[in-house]
């Protein structure tokens, strides 16, 4: 894991070492970033084989998918502390992502991740940064790759990220992002290869209790490959947010095999201009009984977990099946609207 420092968005890195050293407590006064018991309490993330580590907590995570069309954002909530990953997309400067966590009272946003840099999943975060910096409780810590863009939007995200002097740490496979209430592991990159964004993007499993959940932003099926290799079995979880929007690009027999979800769920725009989900993913979702949910035809989806089952509620009561999915009505629903209860998974369902 290494702090990185942005310079006025021009990309330049300094790596600092001891970055668990660099805290700051609420008095201005330095502190060491950790707790008595090894553990991280200030966003900065714990290697693996470090003091720290320790079995999924049996409390209360609630993962939010929001329907933000053609782009990626997902809000996770435990007891203590709140995590979002990706902020869609760059069109609307943030304001759905805003507005959902408006609706669900989020004062702060303990851990922001960005799982890469294209701005279908970057889109709000200079937005959400300025707002939580200046109006709300502030962003903890912000994680990501390191591997860099030339987009404006990137470059934005940058800037607001040293404006406010938000900590932004570079991660790699093993890191614990030490979200309260669930544990939370980077499950990639290990290390960056080349500079491909989707190849080189950040994933992320997070588990509360006897339940899981993955998230591989847009990894396609050489990243998934690598993750096969450095993980294998503990790859395996209840909800797998499928990869690079439902693309054939990813999701690859091999891979499904091992993560073996109950549930796959697709982010993607009801008319994406790219067919998402693609047909031959949602094949292989239906080979083998995979419940399905997009947020085309689903709208926003939530998975409530405590610890032993998952609640799965939607905005639509859309088919589950995958040879349906693509048939349904689109879900028609404000990102914001009430959510229904569907159906139960888990060791307790």
């Amino acid at each position: 894991m290494r702090y990185r420092v942005p310079v006025v968005a021009c990309c330049l890195l300094v790596v600092l070492s001891g970055c668990a050293g660099l805290g700051v407590g609420p008095d201005g006064t330095a502190t060491d970033g950790t707790a008595t018991d090894g553990t991280a309490t200030d966003g900065t993330p714990t290697p693996a084989g470090t003091t720290g580590t320790a079995p999924p907590p049996n409390g209360t995570l609630v993962v939010y998918v929001i329907d933000v069309g053609q782009a990626d954002a997902t809000l996770l909530r435990t007891d203590e502390e709140t995590m979002l990953i990706d902020s869609g997309g760059w069109r609307d400067d943030g304001e759905t992502v805003l507005e959902y966590l408006d609706a669900r009272g989020v004062e702060r946003i303990d851990h922001l991740v960005s799982t890469h840099a294209h701005a279908d999943h970057i889109g709000g975060h200079e937005a959400i940064i300025d707002r939580y910096e200046t109006e709300r409780g502030g962003i903890g810590a912000v994680y990501d790759s390191g591997v860099t863009h030339t987009s404006r939007t990137y470059e934005r995200y940058l800037d607001a990220v040293e404006r406010h002097d938000v900590r932004l740490f570079e991660v790699r496979s093993g890191d614990e992002i030490p979200l309260e209430g669930a544990a939370a592991t980077v499950l990639s990159p290990s290390p960056p290869v080349g500079d491909d964004l989707h190849d080189n993007g950040v994933s992320v499993s997070v588990a509360a209790g006897e339940t899981s959940f993955l998230f591989t932003g847009d990894a396609e099926r050489a990243a998934e490959s690598r993750l096969l290799g450095t993980h294998g079995k503990r790859l395996d979880v209840d909800v797998y947010q499928a990869g690079h929007h439902g693309s054939d690009t990813s999701s690859a027999p091999a891979f499904l095999d091992v993560v073996d979800p109950a549930v796959a769920v697709v982010s993607s725009g009801y008319d994406s201009q790219f067919g998402h989900p693609h047909d031959e993913p949602l094949r292989r979702f239906a080979e083998r009984g995979i419940r399905t949910l997009w947020t085309g035809a689903h709208g926003s989806i939530v998975f409530e977990s405590d610890g032993e089952r998952i609640v799965v509620r939607t905005q639509a009561a859309a088919t589950t099946d995958p040879l349906e999915l693509k048939a349904a009505p689109e879900a028609g629903a404000d990102p914001t609207d009430p959510t229904a209860e569907r159906f139960v998974v888990g060791v307790a369902a």
